[in-house]
């Protein structure tokens, strides 16, 4: 009995399968698109691409981001992201596209969604938020300036 040789390919998830699963567990592509909005005609949506972001920023690798698509050579991208997603949609171009749309759509407020919902799918207790403070602005006069201006007074009655 002589069978044809059977075709097998291999494709590679390393670690990434696991990423993978837990962003489907908390939802995260569905939380995307429902926040961002789908077009019709897109390949890829909003939330397969930020799952693909993912991925990519979690996969040990340092790389600019014109070479987004080399990163999922030989990866499972359809079981990792998605089914009838192939590496070749996973360009800069449609990097640069998502990116657009979550500038568009508010990246605090985005952020703050898939932070809530992760929360809140893993049941994780929250005593206290953080608010990260590197962009806050101070308007009105401080001690400094006042202490400057006294200075500065005493200094022209001479």
């Amino acid at each position: 009995m002589n069978q044809p040789p059977v075709e097998i390919k291999v494709l590679n998830i390393d670690h990434l399968g696991i990423i993978a699963g837990i962003i489907d567990e908390m939802e995260l592509v569905e939380l995307v698109n429902k926040h961002i909005g789908i077009k019709g005609k897109e390949i890829l949506t909003p939330g397969q691409v930020m799952k693909a972001m993912i991925l990519n920023g979690l996969g040990f690798l340092s790389a600019p981001l014109y070479l987004f698509e080399q990163f999922f050579v030989g990866k499972a991208t359809e079981h990792l992201i998605g089914e009838g997603v192939l590496q070749s949609h996973l360009n800069d171009d449609r990097l640069a596209r998502a990116l657009d749309k979550y500038y568009a759509a508010g990246t605090t407020q985005l952020f703050t969604t898939i932070a809530i919902k992760a929360a809140e799918k893993f049941q994780l207790k929250m005593n206290s938020i953080h608010l990260d403070g590197t962009s806050m602005y101070v308007h009105g006069s401080t001690q400094s300036r006042q202490k400057k201006k006294s200075i500065q007074s005493r200094l022209s009655q001479k």
